[in-house]
């Protein structure tokens, strides 16, 4: 079963992903294998364990892709606008989708409005 991680649950314990909720309220964490991949209302960030992998502004995300196959990990494809950040290719099993499709939804809006999303309340 994939980890379930909500947007305030652990954050505290990671010391990538403590650094970015204190800066902004977290909209949607996924965990992918390695990875976490965390949305906030103006961030996209892809953090492992050790080491930050990108943290771009939304509006600079110039691609998103999510390729499922059948009988292999579904593939997570993010290329930020500039091409000094370099793109995240992530390997995503069938039982972290759903949490994926969280973050994808939350991002698809905000690159459609062409900028952040209002925040809930």
């Amino acid at each position: 079963m994939a980890e379930q991680v909500s947007p305030n649950e652990s954050l505290e314990t990671h010391p990538i992903l403590g650094a970015i909720a204190e800066r902004e309220p977290v909209r949607a964490v996924a965990k992918v294998r390695d990875a976490h991949v965390v949305v906030t209302d103006r961030r996209l960030a892809v953090a492992s364990d050790a080491r930050l992998m990108l943290d771009v502004a939304i509006d600079n995300v110039r691609r998103i892709q999510f390729d499922i196959e059948r009988l292999r990990p579904a593939t997570l494809v993010v290329v930020p606008e500039n091409p000094i950040d370099e793109p995240q290719v992530l390997a995503v099993r069938p039982e972290e989708y759903r949490r994926v499709a969280e973050v994808l939804v939350l991002l698809g809006e905000q690159l459609a409005d062409g900028g952040p999303a209002p925040a809930e309340g």
